[in-house]
């Protein structure tokens, strides 16, 4: 118990005491909220984690019904799938990075399929934060799709066949039987992943760079602090 302890004061409550002193001139909030970067960037966080993580969350539930089908076809398709959450996540923002890249493949998709000239993709704010949501949905998506089906697959069947015989098929079956069993690990899950995804440094930084100008960034990436903000004593006597 005694080494249970040191471990957890000097790794949990150690940092955050630190983190609690660091943070208790009050003057420091008005100037954070005073700088111009800190409330689009909050703005791009909200927008980043709400619509990243649900429709993440949405559209796992969804396609692991897909893949719940019996095909050979379907099972390929899902190693497929699931390639982006198996390499590393630089990795995989960086490849999304080159996609969105002037004459990248998204570019070239737009000009072969419908002869037309893409956007800059990262060089502008609103398209940008999409950028970054789209790439976080690509990269994570894949791994809440098998945790989904893994769950689909511990339903009975007997429960599907009363369900049937009652009369509830298609859409209904899906809203009164599959959606109520896994109700409870959606939230749980959707939970989790925001937790996560508020501190997702690597898809901002790798995706959009925070870029045009830190305009797409969020708090988690946000590391340019206005000397403003700075407790006024030289930083070497800073603890």
């Amino acid at each position: 118990m005694a080494l249970y302890a040191a471990v957890f004061f000097a790794f949990v409550v150690y940092p955050f005491g630190y983190a609690l002193w660091m943070a208790a001139n009050p003057s420091l909030y008005a100037d954070l909220i005073a700088d111009p970067h800190y409330l689009p960037t909050v703005v791009n966080t909200l927008l980043f984690v709400g619509l990243g993580v649900n429709l993440k969350m949405f559209l796992a539930l969804l396609l692991s019904g897909f893949f719940l089908r019996r095909r050979w076809w379907i099972r390929a398709l899902l190693a497929v799938y699931v390639l982006p959450w198996l390499i590393a996540a630089a990795q995989a923002c960086i490849s999304f990075h080159w996609m969105l890249q002037q004459q990248g493949l998204v570019d070239g998709l737009l000009s072969v399929l419908f002869g037309i000239d893409g956007p800059l993709w990262l060089n502008d704010r609103w398209l940008a934060v999409g950028a970054n949501i789209v790439g976080y949905i690509w990269k994570w998506m894949p791994f809440r799709t098998v945790i989904f089906l893994a769950a689909r697959m511990t339903i009975p069947r007997d429960i599907y066949d009363a369900a049937e015989i009652d009369g509830a098929t298609g859409i209904r079956r899906f809203v009164h039987v599959t959606f109520p069993l896994l109700a409870n690990l959606y939230l749980v899950c959707t939970l989790l992943s925001t937790l996560w995804t508020l501190g997702d440094f690597t898809t901002v930084f790798v995706v959009s760079g925070g870029g045009p100008s830190g305009h797409s960034d969020v708090l988690a990436r946000s590391v340019s602090i206005s000397p403003s903000i700075l407790p006024d004593q030289p930083l070497g006597s800073l603890p």
